[in-house]
């Protein structure tokens, strides 16, 4: 048992660092600005083989596990919450469903093209009506001839707007767990639109947009793994989604604390630098320990996802819940310590601070969390 790195994930956090400082970081303030991702971003990406972590090598992935993926996250985060879940929701949670459950030809189709960046993907499950509550979609997909016809409205979809294959849930039998089953649906098929990008709080770099499905007819083998099954098959794989969201949150967090420790050396206060105040001393000690504590509550989670373990699911659960509570309470105190500067937009925590809210809900809210582990207390 270790609470540190083995040698190559350390080594695969020191590449990310590098990466995002060199490759990411002097794209954030345009990305913020236009509302965009920059598209030159997945084209490298995908050759620093960051895209392809859970593919297998014979698709152009690089073998790698849920814990590697933790540590891009948190890396890439750092820098930009919108330009990091951009990637991440391609690769990492629309993307993992194509090599679990996509038959060999939707693999050939897609694994390659996406691991090195070549094409975007997006998942296509919450509806205006339907977030936590995945078995009450509504969208519907009934059976023709040849193939299937889908209708209905996705609402909340990061990527929609640039992905050219959406995983989409739609309900093909009664309602309940059952009927749910996920298609393979390309961008240009006829009767797919989108809405505006919506302007949100944050993730301003981000792509999140309303899908429109209008007679979108697929074809028989557009189907996602097993009919009826994809309510499973989105449980599956909001486990790899939870570990990269609660390690994003790490990167908020830790990229917060290094500038407030930073600016309290800086800043001058009754006539000596404010971490000569106890008070700030205390403040700054205290967001460590969250942030330590989150950090190896999502690493045990990621290595007890790789591993199989019983606990997994438990572990996900508890870490996508800390780590999002501990990064908001500590970006929080983050502007705090920077005081008016901190609230002024093109301030990088008040960025931060911006981003990290969103996770508490995203991916399963606080209280899906806190659901999931209680169950079985009362009995």
């Amino acid at each position: 048992m270790s609470w540190e790195l083995d040698e190559e994930h350390a080594d695969f956090r020191d590449a990310c660092r590098a990466f995002t400082d060199r490759a990411v970081r002097p794209l954030v303030a345009d990305a913020e600005a236009s509302g965009t991702f920059p598209a030159q971003l997945w084209k490298e990406l995908g050759a620093a083989s960051l895209l392809g972590l859970v593919t297998p090598e014979e698709f152009g992935g690089s073998g790698g596990d849920a814990l590697a993926v933790a540590v891009l996250s948190e890396e890439l985060a750092r820098a930009s919450g919108g330009i990091a879940v951009t990637a991440l929701v391609s690769a990492y949670m629309a993307g993992p469903h194509l090599v679990r459950s996509g038959s060999p030809e939707q693999k050939r189709r897609w694994l390659a093209p996406l691991a090195e960046g070549r094409a975007v993907a997006a998942i296509a499950v919450t509806e205006p009506g339907t977030g936590s509550d995945v078995a009450g979609i509504t969208s519907t997909a009934r059976r023709t001839g040849d193939g299937w016809v889908l209708d209905g409205r996705k609402m909340f979809i990061t990527n929609a707007g640039l992905a050219d294959v959406l995983i989409v849930a739609a309900r093909t039998g009664p309602a309940g767990h059952g009927g749910i089953t996920l298609f393979v649906v390309e961008r240009d098929t006829p009767g797919l639109s989108y809405g505006k990008p919506l302007a949100k709080m944050g993730w301003h770099a981000s792509d999140t947009r309303e899908v429109l499905l209008d007679g979108v007819e697929v074809a028989a083998d557009a189907v996602l793994g097993t009919e009826g099954r994809g309510f499973h098959q989105i449980m599956e794989g909001f486990q790899l989604e939870r570990v990269a969201l609660a390690a994003m949150g790490l990167g908020h967090a830790a990229e917060c604390l290094g500038l407030a420790r930073a600016h309290v050396r800086d800043r001058a206060a009754f006539g000596a630098p404010l971490a000569h105040l106890q008070t700030v001393r205390h403040r700054l000690a205290a967001m460590e320990v969250e942030l330590e504590a989150a950090r190896l509550l999502t690493h045990q989670a990621a290595a007890r996802l790789d591993a199989g373990h019983p606990e997994a699911l438990r572990s996900v659960a508890r870490a996508k819940y800390a780590a999002a509570i501990a990064a908001n309470r500590i970006v929080d105190d983050a502007v705090q310590l920077f005081g008016g500067a901190g609230f002024v937009e093109e301030s990088p925590v008040a960025r931060h601070y911006r981003d990290a809210r969103i996770l508490r809900i995203g991916g399963g809210t606080d209280e899906i969390q806190l659901e999931i582990l209680s169950k079985g207390m009362a009995s």
